[in-house]
């Protein structure tokens, strides 16, 4: 039988389970070569021992660990440079060091990286990145951060809605409400979305934002084209030849992210199609590159780097009953790459 209580090994949760040693090591920590099947029953016997949640209440018992994990989506965009930037400002006031891993927006790589960092014993973990829309998809990362706290560990996300841990939740839906309301203001009635990755509830929720400033001002949604494609430059540059391809009338394009925006604007400039003459062109989060594009990005501007800093002053917290909700505000950014309709 399984020894109880502290003295508990990797050797006994293999035994239970079934399996070789090396098959519980590499199934805990989320490795390759393990079938999903087996890695979810040797994870499952590992709870019922105790043998995860043990480790983190002995570390922690002897204050903050040095170690904190960023799991983000996108290390190359700025959106997630800053906020990491951020998370490591406050880890080094703390004396903490912070590994960070990518997602690619990919669930299940992500669901991978968490197990990963579960294993090597972190004492806290951030994701920051949107959620996904399917709440099938979001309950294994659920269920895992659960044992993790019920262990010791800390936890606090950016961006996620429905993960049940403290939170920093970007103002996405008003957010988008401003840009609609700015390139209706501007007298555009032909707008087209760069609408992202669809299954993000980051980009359903900024899409919901330029919606309803065209229902507000007495439009029907219908009006605007949404084109997604991958919530990356490239994307960008995908979304905009499909804009000017299916929609050329269209005189605004809403790119929800200023990743996206950036791709959009090289397909104009390619094109020599003037900004914002002919076609006005916006952003979301105003990455530290906005204002240096040509021409400079008109956009909504997110604190992102104290994003990542509040994230990571919340996990430092004690734990509270509810989980905590940080709202992060937003401003938008008027520059030169929006201007009046053009005239028929």
């Amino acid at each position: 039988m399984p020894r109880p209580g502290p003295r508990l090994r990797l050797a006994d949760v293999a035994e239970r389970a079934g399996v070789s040693l090396a098959t519980a090591s590499r199934a805990l920590a989320g490795r390759d070569g393990v079938s999903e099947e087996l890695a979810r029953h040797v994870r499952q016997v590992s709870r019922e021992l105790g043998y995860v949640a043990n480790p983190y209440a002995r570390t922690l018992a002897g204050g903050a660990t040095s170690t904190v994990g960023l799991i983000v989506h996108q290390i190359d965009d700025p959106y997630f440079s800053e906020i990491a930037s951020g998370v490591i400002e406050v880890a080094a006031e703390q004396g903490l060091l912070v590994q960070i891993a990518h997602s690619g927006r990919d669930p299940e790589n992500e669901l991978r990286q968490l197990r990963h960092l579960i294993a090597q014993r972190v004492g806290i973990i951030l994701i920051a990145g949107s959620g996904y829309d399917d709440p099938g998809v979001e309950a294994q990362a659920r269920d895992e951060l659960a044992d993790f706290q019920r262990g010791g560990g800390r936890v606090a996300v950016v961006g996620r809605h429905a993960l049940g841990v403290d939170a920093v939740v970007p103002d996405n839906e008003a957010g988008g409400h401003a840009l609609g309301a700015h390139l209706l203001a501007l007298g555009h009635r032909r707008i087209a979305v760069a609408a992202g990755t669809p299954g993000l509830t980051t980009v359903a929720d900024r899409l919901a934002g330029v919606t309803a400033a065209l229902v507000a001002a007495g439009h029907s949604p219908d009006e605007m084209a949404v084109v997604h494609s991958d919530f990356t430059r490239d994307g960008g540059r995908v979304a905009a030849e499909r804009i000017l391809g299916a929609h050329p009338e269209s005189t605004a394009i809403v790119a929800l992210n200023d990743a996206m925006a950036i791709g959009v604007l090289s397909v104009l400039r390619a094109r020599r199609i003037p900004v914002p003459e002919r076609i006005s062109v916006v952003g979301f989060d105003d990455v530290s590159v906005a204002a240096d594009l040509a021409p400079s990005l008109t956009t909504v501007r997110l604190p992102m780097t104290e994003m990542g800093r509040t994230a990571l002053q919340l996990a430092l917290k004690p734990r509270a009953t509810r989980p905590r909700r940080r709202s992060t505000g937003h401003t938008l950014i008027v520059r030169d790459s929006t201007g009046p309709a053009p005239t028929p």
